[in-house]
This record gives C-alpha cells, structure tokens and sequence, in this order.
C-alpha cells in the first residue's frame, strides 16, 4: 500500500506524489516566540515530528522547514505580539525572541521532537518580504497607502478555496482591525508603517515599517522548499486567516500553486475547554515534563490521530502512560534477553507473524499517518512478545534480534516513544544545560576575581573535551572531542 494523504486544500484523501522524485520538502508554521511553549504546541509540533518521521522511514530524503516568527504576528488590536512581551518583560525586541527561541527547542528537545533541517527567522528575510509585496504590487494584487501595503483580496478569485470561506462572509475586524485606508475590511497587511516610537522596524519602498504577519511564510517557504513544494503543515485553527492569506498572496504573485498537500492538525483542549492564560488553564511544556515522562507525553498526543481534537486530562496523560509502560516493558525485556541469549534459528512461523506485523503497522501509518492504529499493532505484538518471553524456552539471540529491531524501527524510530531512544534526546539537553551552568559559575568566579577557580572550570571543561571561547557578547562553548 502507498502513503495517501489527507488534503485539507482538496477534503479527500490523495496518493502522495512528490514534486520531486524520492524527495520530500516540508513547511510548518512555527511559533511565536515571545512566551513559554504550552501544551498546544506539542500537540502540533509532535504530530507534525511523526509525519516527517514516517517520511523518512520511507527513505524520502526529507527537508524540514519549520519558521521562527520574531516578528509581525499581529494580534486582532494590530499589535505585534513580540512587542506585547517586550512590555511584559521590559527587554529589547530580540532578547526576548531569543530567550523564548531558546526555551522553545529546549522543549521540543526534551520531547524528542526532531530539530528541522532549516529554521528561518522572520527578522532575517525582510528583504524577501519586501519584494514578495513589490511582486504583488506589480502584478495587481496590492497596493500601497499611507507607507503600508495590504493584499487586495477581491483581486484573487482563489481567495477562501483553502478555508471554504467567501469573500462576501468575512465580516469587518475579523483578526485585524479595520483601518479606513484598507480598500476592503479583508485586504490584510503585507507591510505596516512604523509609527516612531515603534522597536522593530526596517527601511522599505514605502518608508519605515515592518512585516505583516502572512508574509514571512510564504517568503520564506519558497525561498527554501520552491513553490509549488510538497507539504504545508500547520494546526487547523490557523487554517483562517494566516494558512489562507499565504497561499493566496504565493499564487498571486507566483502564477502557480503554493503548497501540493495542506496537512492541518487538531488543536488541544484542557478538561474541554480551548487553552486560555485568561481562565488560567493553560499548561506549559514545561509544566507537563515536571509531571510526566516526555515518552508518555508523546503516547498520549499519537493516542488520537493528528487531524483529531485531543482533551488533556490528568486520567487521559495517566492512561496513555500505562499503555506506554506495558510496551516499552516488553522492548526493555528484549534487550535485557539478549544479553544472554543462545543461538538458534527464528521460528519461520514467528518470523512470518513478524512480517505482518511490519505490514500491518505500515498499513495503518500509510493512511494518513494513522499513529493511533499503528500504536494498536504495537500493543498486539507486545502480548504475542510477553507470552514468548514467559514460556518455559528461553528465546534464542536471532528471535529477539528481530524483535528488538522491530520495536526500534516502529516504537522508536518512527513513533518515538522508546525510552531508549528517548534518553539520547534528554541527555543532550541535561549536557546542555550543565554546560552553561558551569559558563555562568565561570563567569561570576571571573567577576569576583577568583582567577584560580575561573581557570580550573576552563580546564576540567576542555578535559571533558568542551571548549570555551569569550567574546565581547559572551561566553560560547564549542565541542572539540
């Protein structure tokens, strides 16, 4: 069976044909990063992590693009949300996006959410943003008024085929306020004048300003994947506007389709109620680490498939955990066996139960990435695995060999939800963190003049093969062995 998909653009399940043979290219909105990661966000990033996961288990050669929005995130007030955390926290623009870009990999780490191959930052494709709006100027599709540019929705007939939405329904200060100088209430910004006082702002065209919130990904998606690319990720409730305006300002400008595939995620609910700092039910990452293993996180999120709507209880978290406990119980098992097991010849009988179950389990991931079902063959095979286990002949090395390779190719490699695999992840991110613990200890001995305590950090770090290098901006670390 071949991996069908299904497309949110077209509402039906398609065969997955690539732009390019053997080739798999990939965007997903990323975050905002002006506040901590929440739950929400796993929710997304991880069911997004299995898709490109799956790819690869494939042997697609995959590029992963997953932005960084550090700029022109407008909220419905026209307010650039990194400028309401810059309020919040009384720091610069910047400082603040990458304290949060920093605590958001963090996260994604702990939660063995594999990092993307290209993360591009809003901030650092201005003059790509800038010339998709020259592009749509020329061509009819915008216009400029008062130092900023809004994309002329009535001009593109291709409006709304992506939310089923029609022009005529969009009503007045939907997302953004209206302004008397928009041509329409749904013309949406490409470029906003800066008024003086405003932090972030760039040299343009049309004066100083600063992005629109659409813009970067669509500039940046087709610098990086082309245009038409394969997939567009993302989580439904963004479907309208943001997923909307960047296909329709793509098209216009390009002539040609944006993304071949929409795969739009469920969003994540609290006790059945929508995640809201203002009801105070809002879970962090972090929060949730501190209570569960980021494994059975991970279990819990693939226990429902990616389009679905998942409610995050403490009875359902608890519940996926001791699913997760039987089965990586079972893959523990195996390899503690393997240890001392005997030679032999695999039963060609076991042998043909495990080839159908490799089968099956792709079978169901070839639906439409259908993790909840493939976890379902998992939790089959681990009874047929206890019972082998258990019985009075030990299994031989050659059995639990291909036992063993079964569950870190499926468990691991695709679902990532071994423990195994896991701790690769989380000690990466321990190392990490007693690294800069010991550069800050470093950097206090430094400037209460303990020379002699500065120095044996240096030393015992670069014995342990990590290097310190001071720069006039700080103190970085590199590997060197």
């Amino acid at each position: 069976m071949t991996l069908e998909v299904f497309n949110v653009l077209s509402r039906k399940k398609e065969l997955f044909k690539p732009v390019a043979e053997g080739r798999a290219h990939m965007y997903v909105c990323g975050p905002t990063v002006y506040d901590q990661s929440h739950i929400g966000h796993a929710k997304l990033y991880l069911s997004m992590d299995v898709i490109v996961r799956y790819l690869r288990y494939l042997g697609y050669q995959v590029r992963y693009v997953q932005n960084i929005t550090d700029v022109g995130h407008l909220l419905d007030t026209g307010e650039d949300r990194i400028m309401r955390g810059v309020r919040r926290e009384r720091l610069e623009p910047m400082e603040l996006t990458e304290r949060y870009t920093r605590l958001y990999f963090e996260d994604m780490d702990a939660l063995g959410v594999l990092r993307p191959d290209i993360s591009p930052r809003a901030s650092g494709h201005i003059p790509e943003q800038i010339e998709l709006a020259q592009q749509l100027i020329e061509r009819g599709h915008a216009y400029h008024v008062n130092g900023s540019v809004y994309f002329d929705v009535p001009s593109w007939p291709g409006y709304g085929r992506l939310s089923g939405r029609r022009l005529e329904e969009s009503e007045a200060g939907a997302r953004v306020s209206v302004l008397d100088e928009k041509r329409h209430p749904a013309d949406f910004a490409l470029w906003k004048r800066a008024d003086a006082e405003h932090i972030l702002q760039w040299s343009s065209p049309w004066g100083r300003g600063y992005p629109g919130w659409h813009a970067e990904c669509t500039a940046m998606a087709t610098k990086y994947l082309g245009q038409p690319f394969d997939i567009h990720g993302g989580g439904l409730e963004n479907m309208f506007p943001h997923n909307e305006c960047e296909m329709a300002q793509a098209e216009a400008s390009a002539g040609v389709p944006f993304a071949n595939y929409w795969l739009l995620a469920g969003s994540l609910t609290i006790d059945g109620v929508k995640m809201s700092k203002s009801l105070g039910n809002s879970v962090t990452i972090k929060d949730a680490l501190a209570r569960w293993r980021p494994e059975v996180i991970r279990t819990f999120i693939l226990s429902s498939h990616y389009r679905s709507p998942v409610d995050f209880t403490e009875e359902a978290v608890n519940a996926a955990g001791r699913g997760w406990e039987r089965l990586n119980g079972a893959a523990n098992l195996v390899r503690q066996q393997l240890r001392s097991a005997g030679d032999g010849a695999v039963d060609p009988e076991f042998s043909r139960f495990l080839d159908g179950q490799r089968a099956a389990f792709e079978e169901k991931m070839n639906d439409d990435f259908n993790a909840p079902a493939a976890m379902g063959v998992l939790h089959d095979l681990t009874r047929q695995v206890n019972t082998l286990l258990n019985a009075e002949q030990p299994a031989n090395r050659p059995t639990l060999e291909l036992i063993d390779r079964f569950y870190r190719d499926t468990a691991g490699a695709v679902l990532g939800i071994l423990a195994e695999e896991r701790a690769r992840a989380t000690n990466a991110v321990r190392e990490a963190g007693l690294i800069q613990l010991l550069i800050e200890l470093r950097q206090q001995a430094r400037q209460e003049k303990r020379w002699a305590e500065a120095d044996q950090i240096r030393q015992t770090l670069r014995e342990l093969g990590v290097a310190l290098e001071d720069r006039p901006d700080g103190t970085v670390s590199r590997i060197i062995g």
